[in-house]
């Protein structure tokens, strides 16, 4: 038995590679990249284990991770990226995407590799605040990701620190089960900030990650062909000056089979820098198509909000960007099948939060459920009558339309809508209805508490829509109706309504 453990312990030993046994210093003024790469190539070509950096700040260029390799920082080690780019690798995928028709730097990158992991209780700091914005698309070009694996599987990044990107913090392409786990990540000291960027992935699970972003936080997004699909997001804190958890902006592939679960959207950290965004962040939670592709069974249950201008927004459009030179999108996109339910919003902006589509595209099969929803308010009646613009090729953000039509949700071009205990408030008096319907076919608002239109013309206004049934709300305030309707709405049914001053 003694001898099998000690044959046992051996075998693990020789399958560690410090890097320091390779030529690493321990000296942020001293470049160990080569010492670096080493310590993987000889672990790859050893048949896999665990890369390991000890204690002390390393400084590196980029590094690229190869199969079966384990790139562990061990508690005290400190990865700092070069300040110089001509440390920094240039690499082309073979994966054709958005973001891949040119040659792009990273301080760590991967590209069809398998079984690769980065984990530990270190850091890796891009010191990214050293490559200034050069042009509107730099990203990746003269200002490196911290990390990007591409077309890779079997995927582990755990326990790690993550900080100070040039460009996005994280980009993973077309990869296939993935797993990010206890990662926390500070992205405030550039452009394009990203803290976690999923791009056309398949079988994904981010779980306990704590970031602080000054662009969007946790973003799918799908600028190829390859839906995102299958992805499970689950007890994250997420700060963001922008989107803290966003499916889009590009869609060309879509998302299917999303469930994000058991998180907290709280303001970004105040006292540093801020490059883009707004104090508070503009929206928690954003569901977009805008360049094709099809969003359907989308889950967003038990998320606790506090700020952000305009927390929810979903968003059906026709920007339709291209993922690769020479084609076209020529159809709009679908949103189908999404359920958001048990979010609890406080110290939301004045804005409102939106659901919109276009004319002949509704959305479609939306529920809303169990959200308790308290907003700035403040507005007048200007507000309230305000002609929302269709923009329809305009980049989507929550704040697109300016301040809505109502504090609680605009809905638009929409069908099959269900609102199923819904309370929604303004702090301030608001001259704004709490429900706007406009082209909606089909919605069922339900067992609702409406108490912020203090002095708007009625709580609920429909406007051109059909079949609409309300039931049991409870309102307060002194406006002169529960529920407006135009001329040309037809089928509206309302019952069980009780009013307080």
């Amino acid at each position: 038995m003694l001898a099998v453990g000690v044959l046992a312990a051996s075998t693990l030993f020789a399958r560690q590679y410090h890097i320091n046994d390779f030529g690493a210093v321990a000296d942020s003024a001293v470049l160990s990249t080569q010492a670096i790469q080493k310590a993987i190539d000889a672990c790859a070509a050893g048949g896999g284990g665990q890369v390991v950096v000890p204690a002390g700040y390393y400084k590196t260029g980029s590094i690229i991770l190869k199969s079966k390799v384990d790139f562990h920082l061990e508690n005290g080690a400190v990865l700092l990226g070069s300040k110089s780019l001509d440390d920094y690798a240039k690499v082309k995928p073979a994966y054709i995407s958005l973001r891949t028709q040119e040659a792009t730097i990273q301080l760590i990158y991967a590209e069809n590799a398998e079984n690769i992991s980065i984990t530990g209780q270190g850091t890796i700091d891009g010191q990214g605040s050293g490559f200034k914005k050069l042009t509107w698309n730099d990203e990746g070009i003269t200002r490196p990701h911290l990390l990007r694996f591409v077309t890779c599987s079997n995927v582990a990044v755990q326990g790690v620190t993550l900080r100070n990107s040039g460009c996005w913090m994280q980009h993973y392409l077309a990869c296939e089960n993935l797993q990010i786990s206890g990662v926390r990540i500070f992205n405030r000291n550039n452009y394009n900030n990203d803290a976690l960027d999923i791009d056309g992935c398949r079988n994904v699970t981010v779980s306990n990650l704590i970031a602080d972003s000054d662009d969007d936080g946790i973003t799918l997004k799908s600028t190829s062909p390859k839906p995102c699909e299958n992805i499970a997001i689950t007890g994250c804190v997420i700060s963001s000056r922008c989107n803290a958890i966003k499916l889009g902006t590009e869609t060309n592939g879509g998302f299917k089979n999303i469930n994000i679960s058991g998180c907290v959207v709280k303001p970004s950290e105040a006292s540093a820098p801020a490059f883009f965004g707004r104090e508070g962040g503009i929206s928690a939670i954003s569901l977009e198509i805008v360049d094709g592709g099809v969003m359907e069974g989308v889950s967003v249950s038990n998320v606790v909000i506090d700020g952000t201008e305009s927390p929810l927004f979903v968003r059906l459009a026709n920007r339709a960007r291209t993922y690769r030179e020479g084609l076209t999108v020529d159809h709009v996109g679908q949103i189908s099948a999404v359920a958001i339910s048990n979010i609890q919003i406080r110290n939301a902006g004045k804005t409102g939060c939106s659901i919109t589509g276009l004319p002949q595209y509704p959305i479609r099969n939306i529920r809303l459920s169990n959200i308790v929803y308290e907003q700035a308010g403040g507005e007048t009646a200007a507000a309230a009558d305000k002609m929302v613009e269709e923009k329809p090729t305009e980049y989507p953000e929550a704040t697109m339309f300016g301040t809505l039509p109502a504090y609680g949700f605009y809905v638009r071009h929409a069908a099959n809508i269900t609102f199923e205990g819904v309370a929604l408030s303004a702090v301030a008096a608001d001259a704004r209805p709490a429900l706007y319907l406009e082209d909606v076919e089909e919605a069922v608002i339900g067992n609702t508490q409406l108490r912020g239109g203090e002095t708007a013309k009625a709580h609920i206004r429909v406007k051109a829509s059909r079949n609409i049934f309300i039931a049991e709300p409870i309102v307060k305030g002194k406006s002169s109706a529960i529920i407006e309707c135009d001329e040309v709405s037809a089928g509206i049914e309302k019952m069980g309504m009780v009013k307080k001053d």
